[in-house]
């Protein structure tokens, strides 16, 4: 016998929800899925009225998902946004050509302005030219800090009040479970935020509707709703240390399907005791990008690339900033601990 939806006990139910376990039809989980996003979005008063929202747009499932719900959503409820697409050409060929293709579909069925914003204009290095340079060992550091100026870069030229990423539950628990193990307490504290504050010069606030929405029925959306997502996995990241974080993430939650949220609830009530010393956010003296150093992530990287030295921007090198920004020479010691690479 059939099982019926336990919203509408009317219509056959089509999947069960991974998040709370309950039996719903297509119409009914599309409701139930789009309402906890809307209920989030209120919560959390992530937008204003007239205000221009950039959306960050790979093409993947969570952004594609991320577009769609927004557009819905903005004419549902009369949020008053101007939406625009927001996409960065990282240079990978054989997979960002391919997905910004997917993004550009999604402009011409959402009926989105698109801007597309690439390393190589922005910093004068694709991933692949810099993936030559620095091996796959540390690649996804390079691509992470020059994904985000240069999200932050495309927002200013479109001049947007903020930025909305794909970020989903799964996402955040791997981030908290990341600095955890690293020991990062000061991204440790603000890493559960649903929104930055935009605090320093060419920062725009971002926001999170996605936050507590699983990955998996992020999936069976797109998948029931047949949205059109660029599904391949990048070709540089099956090193990434957030893979290793994932995969525990899957095994926790197979024996507690609770666990990503009991991971960011706890990341959201974490408190840091009184005297520990906390990095304080400046800007870069180089490009007036925000920084807790002299010289901000984005400069150290290229730096090392234009060097020729690709572990000037990795790890801890802050005593080098002083020399770097008088542009003295590096001791042959110093060098040489920086050109080596792990391929």
């Amino acid at each position: 016998m059939p099982v019926l939806c336990s919203c509408c006990a009317q219509a056959r139910a089509m999947l069960k929800r991974p998040k709370t376990g309950h039996s719903l039809c297509r119409e009914c989980f599309f409701w139930a899925f789009e309402e906890e996003v809307h209920e989030t979005i209120v919560s959390a008063s992530l937008f204003n009225r007239g205000e221009t929202v950039g959306i960050g747009a790979s093409g993947g499932k969570d952004s594609t998902v991320l577009a769609h719900v927004l557009k819905v959503l903005n004419g549902r409820y009369d949020y008053g946004l101007k939406l625009i697409l927001l996409s960065v050409d990282e240079g990978i060929a054989g997979y960002r050509d391919d997905s910004l293709e997917t993004v550009r579909r999604n402009q011409r069925q959402y009926e989105l302005p698109l801007k597309i914003v690439s390393y190589e204009e922005l910093y004068g290095w694709t991933m692949d030219a810099i993936v030559k340079q620095v091996g796959l060992k540390n690649n996804c550091t390079f691509c992470g800090v020059f994904r985000r100026q240069a999200l932050d870069r495309g927002a200013m030229m479109l001049k947007v009040d903020k930025i909305c990423t794909g970020h989903n539950a799964d996402d955040i628990a791997e981030t908290v479970l990341m600095n955890v193990l690293r020991g990062d307490i000061a991204r440790l504290r603000r890493c559960t935020a649903i929104c930055t504050s935009g605090e320093g010069e060419g920062a725009v606030p971002r926001c999170k509707p996605l936050k507590y929405t699983y990955e998996k029925e992020i999936v069976l959306y797109a998948y029931f709703k047949k949205l059109d997502y660029f599904s391949t996995e990048c070709i540089y990241s099956p090193n990434a240390y957030r893979g290793h974080a994932r995969a525990f993430l899957k095994d926790l939650e197979a024996v507690r399907p609770s666990a990503i949220m009991d991971v960011i609830h706890s990341g959201e009530n974490l408190s840091v005791r009184e005297g520990v010393r906390m990095p304080v956010q400046g800007t870069c003296t180089r490009c007036g990008y925000i920084s807790s150093q002299a010289l901000c992530k984005s400069c150290m990287l290229l730096e090392g690339l234009n060097r020729g030295l690709p572990r000037l921007g990795i790890g801890k090198h802050h005593r080098l900033h002083g020399k770097i920004l008088a542009q003295q020479p590096l001791t042959l010691e110093e060098e040489r601990k920086l050109k080596a690479v792990d391929f």
